[in-house]
């Protein structure tokens, strides 16, 4: 059973990743705007074009692109930047790091906070407490996360200047990292001096990020908590003698969490997805920034391969989310 359902996840996987390499290379080459024109002086001759155009293959059909582009990624060569010469799926990889980093950072202090407000709220269920974290559940995620950006860098950026507002590192520290995740590399060297500089880099970022996904995790958490708390064995944890605390942390939470599992897989997605605006409000050096660049810049080659790097991301971790509900959920792992 867990074996068809990861053929099947991972066929849908493939035919995704192919959709999306379809839309992004079309999209983006009916879009107004010549790379070529934007790397070349006001001077260049239509020779100087015809020449560049045919060196980044742009002087060929859209469907001759696009499975010359394809071949190339299959044998792993997603081509050159047009922008910054350089090979693209290097420079992917070197600012992918910084990117997944911020986001798990971001994703744990949402589950933390999500997953207390969630079990406080159903202990007092009923309450002011109750009612008090629903509003503020509301107001955090009616706010989209660059404008918690926003605030946040005004409020500890600026009115009390507490945490740096840009970049991931400081420029005069000796950074003796092998890999491009600082922050988990930083952490196995036991320089924490290095670890506590790029928390301060990174947590504004991180926190407008986690905000609006804790107080999803909040909500349904606490509504599934509830109703957990009136089925049987839990009643029995009661009489047995357990405190309300106990009983929820330890009969009702697990068999809550599954659904919140399923729902922190899919909003991690659109969390990844969300580092694009906040890197650029931080000047954060990831993935999404980049992104960003490419687009002003026009650069195809790196364009496509960004989009096509963060529609990986999205299925494979959707894919490990939906095969971690199967096993952790019986009547799927035996049905």
């Amino acid at each position: 059973m867990l074996l068809q359902r990861f053929l099947i996840r991972l066929l849908t996987m493939l035919i995704t990743l192919f959709g999306v390499a379809v839309v992004v290379f079309v999209v983006i080459r009916v879009a107004p705007g010549d790379p070529i024109a934007m790397m070349l002086p006001p001077g260049a001759t239509d020779a100087d074009i015809a020449r560049l155009r045919a060196l980044y293959g742009l002087d060929k059909t859209i469907v001759q692109q696009f499975f010359i582009w394809l071949s190339g990624v299959v044998r792993g060569d997603f081509g050159t930047s047009i922008s910054l010469r350089q090979d693209v799926l290097g420079l992917v990889f070197n600012r992918l790091p910084a990117t997944l980093e911020l986001a798990i950072v971001a994703l744990v202090m949402a589950v933390a906070l999500g997953g207390t407000t969630a079990v406080l709220g159903a202990r007092e269920r009923g309450t002011a407490v109750e009612a008090g974290i629903d509003i503020a559940s509301g107001a955090a995620l009616s706010i989209p996360d660059f404008l918690w950006g926003l605030v946040l860098i005004l409020l500890f950026g600026v009115l009390v200047p507490i945490f740096d507002i840009s970049g991931r590192v400081s420029p005069q520290l000796d950074l003796p990292f092998v890999t491009q995740f600082y922050l988990f590399e930083s952490i196995l060297r036991l320089r924490f001096d290095l670890t506590w500089d790029l928390l301060k880099h990174m947590l504004m970022p991180a926190v407008a990020l986690a905000l609006p996904l804790a107080a999803i995790i909040s909500q349904l958490l606490k509504q599934s908590l509830k109703e957990v708390l009136d089925l049987d064995y839990v009643v029995l944890a009661r009489v047995k003698g357990f405190s309300e605390t106990q009983v929820i942390l330890r009969e009702a939470l697990k068999n809550a969490a599954l659904p919140t599992l399923t729902l922190v897989g899919v909003q991690f997605t659109f969390l990844i997805g969300g580092t694009v605006i906040v890197e650029r409000l931080f000047s954060y050096e990831g993935l999404g920034n980049m992104a960003i660049d490419a687009v002003i810049n026009r650069d195809l080659p790196l364009i496509q391969g960004i989009v096509l790097v963060f529609a990986l991301l999205f299925v494979l971790i959707n894919l490990s989310v939906d095969m971690m509900y199967a096993l952790l959920n019986p009547r799927l792992r035996h049905g």
